[in-house]
């Protein structure tokens, strides 16, 4: 069954550990964000639980942009179960390989969702799991939506070369696309590994190289993906048992603390700032950054070790 509020709260022993340790985080380190909000869930969870989170993120000061899962489209329809189970293809949940027609109906009740709730419309738009295609950036351009972040190579290749995006922005059918960054993180000779830039993904240290890689090499926009579910463990998708996961909430305020002390170089903003800014002549440039195994295999050891202590004491209890 799906989880509503307390897959954003994330509240362990009387504390939020997820969105409200995300917002400590950023109000203690000046730092703004950009929170895509679920829009169409609604139709599972008829009191409409993120109406009132995406009103406490707009006061809290931080971008409020649409993001679209769509399945939760077949919950408006009372015979839901079986069109599930006769759903192929796209997926219930894909933008993939979906109609332009229908991504944009998709898009269209999302904006509408915002219009109910009394919010700025959005500017930005994120896909369910960053799934994507060129009919997508067309809805997108049809619905008056400027700018996207919904490329994340690690996450989903669509296999289509134009969508093959590392870094930069990206004009597509008139929409500006800002992904994800997304850097090889190991390689072999003929093989090599990418890894799209999340904060459960990659440790502070890979984190602030990349960063301080990105600013060397001019990549003027670098885009860092993170839930507010990933700053808690869980034993199953129920939520029932919990506990934080220091490791994450550790990688976090680490990055957070190291931006506010070097705006100088850096300028922590929303997606929809930095993509509203001017473009130059290298703005699109599509630069995949190369990693370090000094800072990965660490990384790896360190997660591992993490995830085997945290499931041994989510067990004991």
């Amino acid at each position: 069954m799906p989880v509503a509020e307390q897959r954003v709260w994330c509240v362990v022993d009387h504390k939020s550990h997820g969105l409200g340790f995300m917002l400590g985080c950023f109000a203690r380190h000046r730092i703004t964000a950009t929170f895509f909000v679920e829009a169409l869930n609604r139709h599972y969870f008829t009191h409409d639980p993120m109406r009132d989170i995406a009103h406490h993120l707009f006061d809290e000061g931080h971008e409020v942009q649409l993001h679209v899962h769509p399945c939760w489209d077949v919950f408006q329809h009372h015979d839901w179960r079986e069109r599930a189970r006769t759903i192929q293809t796209p997926g219930i949940d894909d933008f993939y390989r979906r109609d332009e027609g229908e991504s944009l109906r998709l898009i269209e009740n999302g904006l509408q969702v915002f219009h109910d709730w009394k919010l700025p419309a959005p500017t930005v738009f994120r896909s369910a799991s960053l799934q994507h295609d060129d009919a997508l950036y067309r809805a997108l351009a049809r619905s008056g939506i400027p700018y996207s972040s919904n490329i994340g190579m690690a996450v989903f290749d669509s296999g289509d070369k134009r969508y093959c995006l590392y870094s930069g922005r990206h004009a597509r059918h008139g929409v500006l696309e800002c992904p994800i960054l997304t850097f090889c993180d190991w390689k072999m000779p003929g093989k090599q590994h990418l890894k799209s830039l999340t904060i459960t993904g990659s440790s502070f240290a890979e984190t602030r190289m990349l960063l301080d890689q990105a600013h060397r090499a001019g990549i003027e926009q670098v885009v860092i993906l993170t839930h507010p579910f990933e700053y808690v463990q869980n034993r199953d998708f129920t939520l029932r048992q919990m506990r934080r996961h220091a490791l994450n909430q550790q990688r976090l305020n680490s990055l957070c603390k190291y931006l506010n002390n070097n705006r100088d170089r850096f300028h922590a903003c929303g997606v929809a700032t930095a993509a509203s800014a001017p473009m130059h002549h290298n703005s699109s440039r599509n630069l995949l950054i190369q990693g370090s195994l000094l800072k990965t295999v660490p990384r790896m050891a360190e997660q591992f070790v993490y995830d085997k202590y945290s499931n041994w004491q989510l067990a004991r209890h």
